[in-house]
């Protein structure tokens, strides 16, 4: 029987990113029997509207506590002088979507594109122009990511991953759930620690 981890997670979800690292050994103990499935939560829906100033000093906060509670975790600043921030993250759900859609592993290299060009060059996301960049970067084929990016069928997808997310039980971003047949457990993590997600891993699903 295999069991399937869900990494729930928005690629412009600044916990995410301080998560990463430790995501990533996560990733490398468990073994090949339970598979990994990344679902976008959307964390902030479309809209052209900047960004007020006061929503975009109380994210500057969180990046400083992200900074402070997660070491090692760096932020690019001149990003909220550099942007017109909005509070728009669908943009960056869909790149995914339509990356992944050219081929499944690009979608996880999309992901950390839009990290590194969001926390750490002072890229913005929430532009359409941005994520065709990161697609050719990425090496895709840039009518066809275009295409893709705003599609009705692209939409739809992020919106099932969306629903999917709430139905398992996600509490935030980022959310670990394990499901073994038809049961979701949630499974608590540290953002420094490994141990205390796998720990938890091995009750429901032993593994050496």
């Amino acid at each position: 029987m295999r069991a399937i981890l869900y990494y729930i997670h928005d690629p412009m979800c600044s916990w995410c990113w301080a998560f990463r690292p430790t995501w990533q050994k996560i990733r490398a103990a468990l073994p090949e029997k339970i598979l990994i499935q990344y679902v976008l939560g959307g964390l902030a829906p479309d809209t052209h509207q900047p960004m007020p100033l006061e929503q975009q000093h109380k994210i500057q906060r969180i990046w400083e506590t992200i900074k402070k509670q997660v070491p090692g975790t760096e932020f690019n600043f001149d990003f909220w002088a550099k942007c017109q921030p909005r509070r728009s993250t669908y943009p960056a759900c869909r790149a995914v979507i339509a990356a992944a859609r050219q081929e499944g592993k690009l979608g996880e290299a999309m992901i950390l594109l839009i990290q590194r060009a969001y926390y750490l060059q002072a890229r913005n996301p929430s532009d359409d122009s941005t994520l065709i960049e990161l697609a050719i970067e990425l090496g895709l084929d840039e009518q066809r990511f275009t295409n893709d990016l705003n599609s009705s069928e692209t939409q739809a997808e992020l919106f099932r991953q969306i629903q999917f997310a709430q139905i398992i039980g996600a509490q935030g971003f980022p959310s670990l759930v394990l499901q073994q047949a038809d049961e979701y457990s949630p499974i608590r993590f540290s953002y420094r620690d490994p141990s205390v997600a796998l720990s938890q891993i091995r009750a429901l699903w032993p593994f050496s």
